[in-house]
Parts: structure tokens; C-alpha cells; sequence
């Protein structure tokens, strides 16, 4: 069954494509670092990770830890602010802005079209995750990030 704001319906996919379409490059952050351009390019990293088209390494503490911050990420209360990233989603360098919405549209629709192989690579910290919780995962990050800017 397929969870009623899920990226893999394509009406609930337009829902988050508008708003992503929100964020603006003066869009004020509410919480974290990172400006609105590279917010966007690390929600894009999170798509491409599941998606296997960028490799990810299991980090030790994911190893050791994953299993229950899976739990976290995957519940049902609000995923806490300023969280530690994995360098492999850390965006450094200043970005376009409608470059990366562009580049996060595309990863989105990319994900929403359910390939085969989603939900068969471990992620780099919670370990095994099936499609359904990727999916799960990535409406929950999409959230927390487009909530940072008000979208």
C-alpha cells in the first residue's frame, strides 16, 4: 500500500514539486547553516543515495547505531534540527539556486518512478531500507529541509 503522501504518486509528487518550487533564494532559515541553494542540492544527495547513482560508504556509527536512528528517522514525531550529516551529503561550495531546483525536480521524479533496484543498496547510516521506508525517509527529509525555509 502506498502511503497517502507518497513520492510515488504522481499527484502527491506535484504537491512536493510545488514546494520545492517555493523555496527562494531569499526564503529566512529557521534553523541550520546552509542557505536555500544548498539545501536543495542536499535533498538531492539524499534522492541520489537511494536511488544508487551516488555511491555512499557504511559509516561506522551507522553500523553501530543505524538500527535504532532508523527508528528515529522513520517515526512519527518531527525529525530534530541541526542534526550531524554524513560528509557524503554535506554541500560546501555556493550553488545556483534554480540549477539545484531543477537538479531536485529531476532526482524527485527519478525516485517517484519506483525503479527496480530502490530499496536493494544499504544507506550509508540506517542500513536496510526497503522502498516503501526510503520512501518514507526521503518525504520525511524533504519535509525538514523545505520547513527550514517555509516551504
Amino acid at each position: 500500500m502506498v502511503a497517502p503522501d507518497s513520492l510515488f504518486d504522481p499527484v502527491r509528487r506535484a504537491a512536493w514539486a510545488a514546494r520545492i518550487g517555493a523555496v527562494r533564494a531569499d526564503s529566512p532559515r529557521a534553523f541550520g547553516r546552509m542557505d536555500p541553494a544548498r539545501m536543495l542540492a542536499h535533498c538531492r544527495i539524499g534522492l541520489e543515495v537511494a536511488l544508487g547513482e551516488r555511491p555512499a560508504k557504511r559509516a561506522l556509527l551507522g553500523v553501530l547505531f543505524g538500527w535504532y536512528a532508523k527508528r528515529v528517522a522513520l517515526g512519527t514525531k518531527p525529525l530534530p534540527r541541526n542534526l550531524p550529516t554524513g560528509p557524503e551529503f554535506l554541500v560546501a561550495a555556493a550553488r545556483p539556486l534554480e540549477v539545484e531546483r531543477a537538479a531536485l525536480l529531476a532526482a524527485l521524479e527519478r525516485f517517484g518512478a519506483r525503479p527496480p533496484r530502490l530499496g536493494s543498496l544499504p544507506h550509508p547510516f540506517f542500513g536496510a531500507m526497503d522502498a516503501d521506508e526510503q520512501d518514507r525517509l526521503q518525504r520525511r527529509h524533504l519535509d525538514h529541509h523545505l520547513g527550514q525555509f517555509g516551504a
